[in-house]
């Protein structure tokens, strides 16, 4: 794609004759036996420059051969890149059909956590890990996601990513995937970054005395990929936008109401997710939540909006009907100059306006389809309970669950707004993160350095001032504010079993959460003690109040979605 993108630009910026194309300079054909010469008809060819012609063009222009050499150049890298992958790809081939006995053409047919269970039968047999016996799930988790975890726990602890108030727009959460490049650059595999290898912290970031010098260097590296990033920034602008160009407008003629569509957000996929969650589990209940959380963000409607939209659909709409039936009657209406532009825009804004029109048969229930949402993302704010219909609780959900245009315009200011953060933001941030790596890393042997919050310890990390879960003896997940989700829903039951102090605690009631998916995820696996005891008692709890609970027809019924249904 990068090859067929340069190629194909460069081709139309240097080797094409637009004054032929769009017919501004007359062109004679010469024809045999002497007929009259056709000037009106244009061939693709005719509108073509000869090879030398475009090659001299290209090299008249040193714009073009400063783009194309810096082109190369990051072909050359990712050729490289993708090289060496192939020979891991190969060597992980060979490990599953030699160690695991599972065959490359069978390999569709296991599940995660056969492949797993294989896995950990191996190294009983074999030690592949000299330094302890056994290995435990959450040693191969740990050791697949030792940067996802601490990535998701900065994000949980609101250290990333930046947050702006704009006006007019008020909270603004910015994350891209550029952005999210550089922050791994600096914090795990770059040149200088915290981790010295794949596995281990660098010494001096675990020394308190160290701290100082450490955030001063990281705030330094910040400046320097910041300035880095605004260099490259006009080559990098120039191929996001070829590349969203080449990969959207076909689908935006073709569906325009797919920019109206929806997706998890960059921010919304680290908040959402659970320590220890692999991407294939995090996917799968995301996907789960889709329709829910879409239905919820469509339940919101402006009648003013609606009254503007369709007025110019009307309007729109009948201008376009009048060009078909005038088409239909007289091809020769296609040769006016621009009509097929015409056509094709009012079928946009025909497609746009009705995008905005709600179905008229909705049912207006935000509170039950925000909970039917919140049964498969599991985080949801304290002061979303109850306030489901009001706008702000909308514009949160709006950060997680974004249009798609806003992802699309999100990343092509990304090349011009991530060089700022990472030079005048993030800097004053440096200490924090430096403190965070220090304070919640551990080591474990035969992982090596990993997140603390990622060992799923209710007694170090646990929030007791979170509130329940959908299905788990209460209304709702925790979220940020601390106090309960809904009353009277019981407390987390690690109170009185973590030792945390409200720095150590995460928040949402992420460590309880990822701890009840990962035992779920793994049946097999043997939590420690207090994680077990933790579990023991949700368990009671749910049993208790399952058995308490009122029968699902008056539940049901409670509410104008399940009254619905029951008729």
């Amino acid at each position: 794609q990068f090859l067929f993108v340069v190629t194909f630009t460069t081709f139309l910026l240097c080797c094409v004759e637009y004054d032929v194309l769009f017919a501004n300079r007359p062109l004679n054909h010469s024809h045999a036996g002497g007929a009259a010469p056709d000037r009106g008809k244009v061939t693709l060819p005719d509108a073509v420059l000869p090879a030398p012609q475009c090659a001299q063009r290209i090299r008249a222009s040193g714009w073009i051969i400063f783009l194309l050499v810096m082109a190369a150049v990051f072909w050359l890298y990712r050729l490289v890149k993708v090289l060496c992958s192939l020979l891991s790809y190969w060597e992980i081939r060979t490990f599953y059909i030699k160690a695991l006995n599972i065959p490359s053409e069978g390999l569709c047919n296991y599940s995660w956590q056969e492949v797993q269970a294989r896995l950990i039968s191996l190294q009983r047999q074999q030690q592949m890990c000299v330094h302890k016996r056994e290995l435990t799930e959450l040693d191969i988790y740990h050791r697949i996601l030792r940067f996802k975890n601490y990535t998701v726990a900065m994000v949980n602890k609101s250290l990333l990513p930046v947050r702006f108030r704009l006006p007019l727009l008020g909270p603004v959460v910015f994350l891209t995937q550029g952005l999210k490049y550089n922050l791994e650059l600096l914090l795990f595999w770059g040149p200088g970054s915290l981790f010295q290898n794949k596995w281990s912290l660098r010494p001096q970031c675990k020394r308190a005395g160290a701290r100082r010098e450490l955030a001063r260097r990281l705030a330094r590296a910040m400046v320097l990929l910041g300035l880095a990033n605004l260099l490259l920034c006009p080559c990098v602008l120039v191929w996001q936008l070829l590349y969203a160009f080449f990969s959207y407008a076909e689908v935006i003629k073709r569906e325009p109401g797919s920019l109206g569509a929806r997706r998890w957000s960059l921010y919304g996929r680290h908040y959402l997710r659970h320590f220890n969650e692999l991407n294939h589990e995090l996917q799968a209940r995301l996907s789960r939540g889709y329709k829910p959380a879409t239905k919820y963000m469509n339940s919101f409607t402006s009648p003013l909006l609606t009254v503007l939209a369709k007025n110019v659909g009307f309007f729109a709409g009948s201008i376009l009907a009048v060009l078909i039936v005038l088409t239909v009657y007289d091809e020769d209406v296609l040769t006016v100059q621009h009509i097929l532009t015409a056509i094709t825009l009012l079928g946009l804004v025909v497609t746009l306006a009705r995008s905005f029109i709600p179905d008229e048969h909705t049912v207006w229930c935000p509170e039950q389809l925000l909970q039917r949402v919140l049964a498969h993302v599991h985080y949801m704010p304290d002061h979303w309970q109850g306030n489901a219909s009001r706008s702000e609780t909308r514009g949160e959900m709006a950060q997680l669950f974004q249009y798609k245009a806003v992802f699309i315009l999100e990343e092509l200011l990304s090349p011009i707004l991530t060089p700022l953060i990472l030079i005048f933001a993030l800097p004053t941030r440096a200490l924090d993160i430096v403190d965070f790596f220090r304070n919640f890393t551990v080591e474990v042997v035969g992982v090596g350095d990993i997140c603390s919050f990622a060992q799923l310890d209710v007694r170090n990390h646990g929030n007791p001032q979170v509130g329940g879960c959908p299905g788990l003896g209460g209304p709702g997940w925790g979220g940020p504010g601390s106090g309960p989700a809904h009353p009277p829903a019981p407390q987390w039951l690690s109170a009185g079993q973590t030792e945390a102090s409200v720095y150590q605690q995460a928040e949402n009631g992420k460590t309880e959460l990822s701890l009840m998916h990962f035992a779920i995820t793994n049946p097999r696996w043997q939590p420690p003690p207090p994680s077990e005891l933790f579990l023991s008692h949700l368990k009671e709890k749910v049993q208790q109040d399952a058995a308490a609970a009122p029968p699902a027809q008056r539940i049901l019924a409670e509410g104008p979605l399940g009254a619905s249904l029951l008729s």
